[in-house]
């Protein structure tokens, strides 16, 4: 598709509104990340780690925090911060905005989803100039994971590569911190998230079972196709495959992209 610089496209979001005096204490309790460092990538987990919601938090002010989620999680977000709100001052509520994914912008909150510079600015008005498809084609080649697609109860934010970009691990306590930390200093993920370029072919559907020399070691959860690549993939691998091994979806060859051959 080119390398993209410049260009415009819509992120669809829902946003839930943090603001009052405990606002920054209350969200570094319950969230993965600093947010004293916001704006910053973070996670709403549960006690055993599974992901409850991906966010982008987003500080307007001292005591006024806007957390950006997936546009299905917002009454989700909403419940659990509510749920656990007790005697913190602070309003949770939701709000009503539009998001725009500028790439090569300034001025905006950072975002990294896509592989490259972009920031996401709200009620922009702007025309986008990408499409829906463009833009998902850009997160799968950029590894990232999307909830209902990578990220459900079955996934452990390490295995999704959100320990580098989502966690803070000098931070406080927060629900999931300890199965977190100690997957990250005493061991390693069983599997890990892995971008694939496939031989050309329909698009694999999601869960498609994926080998390596005749045993099951993975399944795809997001596929898109590439005018470079063919096909390209996210699939979680098991971890002892070796990183430029040939996988396959039943007759079809699917091989690491970083290893893949660029289209004329």
């Amino acid at each position: 598709m080119g390398i993209i610089t410049t260009g415009v496209a819509r992120r669809p979001r829902a946003y839930v509104r943090v603001q009052g005096p405990d606002a920054e204490d209350f969200l570094q309790r319950l969230l993965s990340n600093d947010v004293a460092a916001a704006p910053c990538e973070a996670l709403l987990l549960t006690a055993k780690a599974r992901v409850i919601a991906p966010l982008l938090v987003s500080r307007r002010g001292p005591d006024d925090f806007l957390l950006l989620t997936e546009p299905d999680l917002g009454d989700v977000v909403l419940r659990h911060l509510r749920r656990f709100r007790f005697a913190a001052r602070c309003e949770i509520e939701p709000e009503e905005h539009t998001s725009a994914i500028v790439f090569g912008g300034t001025g905006g909150i950072p975002n990294e989803e896509y592989g490259l510079p972009a920031v996401e600015v709200l009620d922009d008005g702007l025309e986008p100039t990408l499409s829906a498809e463009e833009l998902e084609l850009l997160r799968i080649r950029a590894g990232t994971p999307r909830f209902g697609r990578e990220l459900d109860d079955r996934v452990l934010p390490a295995e999704a590569g959100l320990d580098e970009r989502a966690i803070s691990f000098t931070k406080g306590c927060y629900p999931g911190q300890e199965p977190v930390a100690r997957l990250h200093y005493r061991g390693h993920p069983n599997r890990t998230l892995r971008v694939l370029a496939l031989d050309d072919g329909d698009l694999p559907a999601t869960e498609s079972e994926l080998t390596h020399e005749g045993k099951a070691v993975g399944r795809i959860t997001s596929a898109a196709r590439d005018p470079e690549a063919g096909i390209v993939a996210l699939a979680y691998v098991r971890r002892e495959v070796p990183a430029d091994a040939v996988l396959r979806i039943g007759s079809v060859k699917a091989r690491p992209l970083d290893f893949a051959p660029t289209r004329p």
